[in-house]
């Protein structure tokens, strides 16, 4: 018997978000590279201990990465796109910023950011390659080498991992010509190959290649390609081809005819039949059994894949054991919570606890340990679904009470938006932002002292009064028409709405990765969700009572709530996106009944929940665009309900969208130069749309002639009665001299752009 244990990948961020703050003092000019680069090392070092401590067999390597880990490999292969290196210097690590975070070039001139967007159906983004024709590729950045290379001097046995030559051309974007991405396999493999010599010269036996795309419904000539791919990269080093995310079975007749060694399943996010399934696959290869969830935090039942797995040592008793996808998803270390009680924290497992779960099973299944240690591990399993937290049926009651009137409004558009305009009154090109403002360090402070009792809450309140206060100031100064209050009270756009739903509990460092330096802490949905009382209504009502311009109120939407907490696994998504939706229905009519006439409830995950099997689609966008309309259709006529989406593929899903009814859609689009709103030169959107004139998650300002420039091209595909101007999310991480200098832009862009349509 030989199972050996594994992770497809590890947290990336350290303990206390190490990575984070080092990476912002590095940008902003406060620490210098080799501290940056330390302390690099060191998490990486701590991530290594923490898998041999926990039992693994092999460390997992190259899945640090300084921003992502798919513009590692672009860096690896030298596709840097030629505004980032116009002279193809020697790469180093501020190229890979450039890339990641745009830059000044030569003249002072704005070079934009790659275009970033979401990993698959998760919250993580990556940053999306860009092809051109006559590209020159070479390897030119040696990190998985260099890190291979530390592992081994410290004594480990090593698995470096690399996202797949074809899942990698897959995710990229061909710019400004019509090359065929699949011709850029020739130039790209022979630098798979160099790694894979220079792994072998170091007594690599095994490399993880993550092909994810293979859970897809991918084209006939990209299946073909695979097979030609694997036969060149065979012989020099045995590959595990790693997918994740969904089922591989309609893809088998692809993968039994790689020339690869091991071959990692997902048997979390698809229902296998675990001994069927494995009859289907070649029996050369190596399976590694992915059965630990790497995308959700709760425990494992063990004793339940003891027993599946104790079956499946009878037709192969040599396999390795390993979580579904990398850990990156997860937070890292459960036992540091502190606000958690034991009860509760004992339902969890974070990254080191999943560690430790595959570790367990392995020992027991090898009669290194009694299966008496599966049924202790498994006892706060049965304890959390006979926990009184679990379940109200008042919640469920009323969610079964949902009828069909509830999610239509009362007119359609053509109607409501005649009457919103003589409500409203504003003008052709209305301007306005996504909502938040610079979360400085005072705000910050604030809440933190707050939170810790430091100061009351009259003294909290009166604070962010005066914070929401300059806010208006500021917008009424610059000249913008539709204001917003800001956001000085809310910490994070979910964990803030779940903590007045009763049915969630809140972790103090289960912080992970979302891009770059920016990390999120998902709150834990863990019973059935019900609004405590008013979440916004007080703080929007204050900001209207400040000025005579339409203040819009701003909430998150149920599906991004939903996909951006870890959910509960007893109920279906439907389910707990009803009783969300149910909730904030309240807090649509409450602000409305304060006076509030527009109302944002951003979905910017909305296309991030898509299955990604197209098959799923319908019933998905279903029941994601009946609980949108669950919130937002109770209101009057001349309330307009806005929505907001982030980096993402729209043009899919764009008849869902249309059937969200919203008066107004804003969208992300910057990045990638008003790309999305091609798809509008075949498809009308009847609604009002604001398409993103600038991108807030670069430090670059945005010049008048940048905006004008992509207004221009937005009117081509959108009536200006319909066009909307604003930036493409919100400004949170921004500083104001930043947002200052930004708005003034897009202000005085819109004016120009003004008063050349009146001319006409």
């Amino acid at each position: 018997m030989a199972i050996k244990n594994h992770i497809l990948g590890f947290p990336r961020i350290g303990l206390n978000r190490e990575l984070k703050f080092a990476l912002e003092k590095y940008w902003s000019k406060k620490n210098t590279l080799e501290e940056l680069l330390l302390i690099g090392k060191n998490i990486r070092k701590e991530n290594w201990k923490n898998q041999i401590d926990s039992g693994m067999d092999y460390v997992t390597v190259g899945d640090f990465a300084w921003y992502d880990h798919v513009l590692n490999i672009s860096m690896m292969i030298n596709n840097i796109p030629e505004r980032h290196n116009p002279n193809n210097h020697i790469l180093n690590i501020d190229t890979l910023f450039k890339v990641a975070r745009g830059s000044k070039g030569v003249d002072n001139n704005i070079c934009s950011a790659s275009e970033m967007t979401k990993w698959f159906n998760t919250n993580y983004h990556y940053i999306v390659p860009e092809f051109t024709s006559n590209q020159k590729f070479y390897f030119a950045w040696k990190q998985i080498l260099e890190e291979t290379d530390e592992a081994l001097s410290l004594g480990y046995k090593v698995k470096p991992v690399l996202l797949g030559p074809l899942t990698y051309l897959w995710l990229g974007k061909v710019k400004n010509s019509k090359i065929n991405k699949l011709d850029l396999l020739k130039k790209i493999l022979p630098i798979y190959i160099q790694v894979f010599k220079e792994l072998s010269s170091r007594n690599i036996n095994w490399i993880q290649i993550d092909e994810p795309i293979l859970v897809l419904d991918i084209p006939k000539n990209w299946k073909k390609e695979f097979q030609s791919t694997y036969k060149f990269l065979d012989g020099k080093i045995k590959i595990l081809l790693a997918t994740y995310f969904g089922d591989i079975t309609h893809n088998l007749d692809i993968i039994n005819k790689l020339s690869i060694q091991g071959l990692h399943i997902d048997l979390v996010s698809s229902k296998y039949d675990l001994l069927k399934l494995s009859k289907s696959i070649n029996n050369n290869f190596l399976l590694s059994l992915g059965i630990i969830n790497g995308r959700n935090i709760w425990k494992t039942n063990l004793l339940e894949w003891f027993y599946k797995l104790k079956d499946f040592m009878k037709i192969n008793n040599n396999f390795w054991i390993s979580s579904s996808c990398s850990l990156l998803h997860v937070p890292l270390d459960i036992t540091i919570e502190e606000n958690l009680t034991d009860f509760v924290k004992s339902w969890f497992s974070f990254g080191i606890q999943k560690c430790l779960e595959i570790s367990l099973l392995s020992q027991v299944l090898q009669n290194n340990l009694d299966i008496k240690e599966l049924k202790n591990w498994i006892k706060p399993i049965h304890e959390y679904k006979s926990s009184n937290i679990v379940n109200n049926t008042s919640v469920q009651k009323r969610t079964l009470k949902i009828s069909s009137e509830q999610f239509i409004r009362k007119n359609e558009f053509s109607v409501r938006s005649k009457i919103q305009k003589e409500t409203l009154c504003l003008p052709v090109l209305p301007t306005t932002t996504i909502g938040s403002f610079p979360q400085t360090s005072e705000i910050r402070k604030l809440r933190l002292d707050y939170k810790n009792k430091k100061i009351n809450q009259l003294d909290y309140e009166k604070q962010i009064k005066i914070h929401i206060k300059k806010n208006i100031i500021q917008q009424e100064q610059l000249g913008l028409d539709v204001l917003v209050h800001g956001e000085p009270e809310r910490n994070d756009m979910v964990e803030y709405f779940s903590e007045y739903l009763e049915g969630f509990v809140f972790t103090t460092y289960g912080w992970v990765q979302s891009y770059g330096s920016r990390c999120v802490k998902p709150p834990i949905i863990v019973g059935d969700i019900s609004r405590i009382t008013p979440m916004t209504v007080m703080w929007s009502k204050y900001a209207q009572s400040l000025t005579k311009k339409p203040v819009k109120a701003m909430l998150t939407g149920p599906v991004t709530i939903l996909c951006w907490s870890f959910p509960r696994e007893d109920i279906s998504k439907e389910d707990i996106c009803n009783q969300i939706a149910i909730s904030l229905r309240d807090e649509v009519l409450d602000l409305e009944n304060s006076g509030i006439n527009i109302i944002q409830i951003d979905e910017p995950a909305l296309r991030e929940g898509l299955p990604l099997r197209t098959h799923e689609w319908n019933n998905y966008l279903r029941w994601a665009v009946k609980s949108f309309k669950i919130c937002s259709s109770g209101v009057k006529n001349s309330t307009q309900i806005h929505t907001h989406m982030c980096y993402c593929e729209f043009n899919d899903i764009m008849p869902a969208i249309v059937d969200l009814d919203a008066d107004v859609i804003t969208i992300e689009t910057s990045r990638s130069d008003m790309e999305l709103l091609e798809f509008f030169k075949t498809f009308k959107y009847p609604n009002a749309i604001g398409p993103g004139v600038y991108d807030i998650h670069s430090p670059n300002i945005p010049s008048v002639q940048s905006i004008e420039k992509l207004l221009k091209k937005a009117l081509k595909y959108i009536s200006i009665q319909q066009l909307w101007v604003n930036p493409d999310c919100g400004l949170k991480t921004r500083n104001w001299t930043e947002t200052s200098l930004a708005l003034q832009n897009m202000l005085q862009a819109t004016l120009n752009i003004r008063k050349e349509y009146f001319k006409k």
